[in-house]
């Protein structure tokens, strides 16, 4: 199938590792081309040429104000265009609500929530007809999962400004999905697994509350993500799609 992906251009944040590195490797593969950021500017270099002459790695940190502007600004100098965003950020650290510090929720708040709303409404104030703007969120939105109270605490409001951009950038054209992963074979996964007194048995019971009964593979996330940023995907927006195995029981 063409997604119709071929030299439309994208950036994509928190892209040096994981799910937003899925998202572009799969974007790329596609025949787009892609600005991937990351904070560590070796990694995310790294992975930019990793994917060949369509990426460009750019170190920036989403909780800075003018990340956005400088992406933007990059995809357009180095590629000539802007057709979107994936908006994905590094999670918060797990813990349990009573451990969680002031300091703790304000960093998160200022990179995984304001920092992606900063990223949006650029994006909404530079894109055209058939752009599309991209959240990585989590399975929280719909159901709070065990020691990430913070993700849990943010990710749904995140959600429910994502909808409401949905709402007004329709009219102009312009989507926003938002992609929930659950238990995605990732490093920070694996972390959260590693909490447990035995991970391998923690791995065993997750695995055995999804319907898929395994973890899934960031490739298979990138897949879906690369399909929704597509024009293939044209007739969808304000959506909040789990990518989970079937693990969510909610509609």
């Amino acid at each position: 199938m063409d997604l119709g992906l071929n030299n439309r251009v994208y950036v994509v944040t928190g892209a040096s590792r994981g799910l937003g590195n899925a998202s572009a490797r799969a974007l790329v593969a596609d025949g787009a081309k892609v600005v991937l950021s990351g904070r560590d500017e070796k990694a995310a270099t790294a992975a930019a040429q990793e994917l060949g002459p369509g990426a460009v790695g750019v170190a920036a940190d989403n909780a800075d104000p003018g990340t956005p502007a400088r992406l933007i600004a990059t995809a357009r100098e180095r590629f000539g265009g802007f057709d979107g965003i994936l908006i994905s950020v590094g999670g918060p650290p797990p813990g349990f609500a009573a451990d969680a510090t002031d300091e703790q929720w304000q960093a998160a708040f200022e990179s995984v929530f304001l920092g992606a709303v900063r990223l949006a409404r650029a994006a909404a104030a530079a894109l055209d007809e058939g752009g599309v703007i991209g959240f990585v969120l989590s399975t929280s939105v719909y159901e709070p999962q065990p020691v990430l109270t913070i993700s849990n605490g943010l990710r749904p409001g995140l959600a429910g400004f994502a909808k409401s951009l949905a709402q007004e950038l329709g009219p102009r054209g312009i989507r926003v999905v938002g992609l929930l992963p659950g238990r995605i074979d990732t490093e920070r996964v694996r972390q959260i697994d590693e909490l447990s007194d035995d991970p391998e048995a923690a791995r065993r019971s997750a695995e055995a509350g999804i319907p898929l009964r395994r973890y899934g593979g960031p490739d298979e996330f990138g897949r879906v993500a690369a399909f929704l940023l597509s024009p293939a995907a044209a007739y969808v927006t304000g959506v909040m799609l789990p990518v989970d195995g079937g693990a969510l029981r909610s509609f």
